[in-house]
């Protein structure tokens, strides 16, 4: 088989704009610019505004783990375990949604976890609804607990820690 033909190459140096910019090289350039900037315009959107930060997330997820044990630690009478560490967060769906009265978002994806002094790393599925505080400085953890006349969600919500 025999390689296939390459194109002819010149041997000139491109030529860069004269000392003296004329309108063709001005504009050349200009459309350089435009073009560069409307290709980053788009990566600009990839993060929803008002998104919850990461240790959001990570606070959110371990403060659900900690009430679903404390509520099977007190169902079978038993002392609930430490914090728990939460790791290896997944988002997989993120939604912007209503939260009663108030904005909220609804995620969804996987997470590692365990508990303290515990060997075992267990991956989970998780689905969180999470809203911004009323001046927008803090978080709360969003849990829906049914409906009182059936056409509406009620919801309990638990603050998460201020940062740092």
């Amino acid at each position: 088989m025999l390689p296939a033909p390459r194109p002819p190459q010149s041997n000139r140096p491109a030529q860069p704009c004269p000392r003296r910019w004329g309108l063709g090289c001005l504009a050349q350039r200009l459309a350089s610019v435009v073009l560069v900037l409307l290709l980053l315009l788009p990566l600009g959107g990839c993060g929803a505004v008002g998104q919850p930060p990461r240790t959001v997330l990570l606070q959110a997820l371990a403060l659900q783990i900690q009430l679903t044990q404390g509520a099977i630690a007190q169902a079978l009478d038993l002392q609930a375990a430490g914090l728990p560490e939460v790791s290896r967060v997944r988002v997989a769906e993120q939604e912007s949604i209503r939260i009663g009265e108030a904005k909220g978002w609804r995620l969804a994806g996987q997470f590692d976890w365990r508990l303290p002094g515990d060997p075992i790393r267990v991956d989970s599925p998780f689905e969180l609804y999470l809203q911004r505080g009323v001046r927008g400085e803090s978080w709360r953890l969003a849990r829906p607990s049914g409906s009182a006349d059936g056409s509406t969600q009620a919801w309990l919500t638990d603050p998460l820690p201020l940062p740092g």
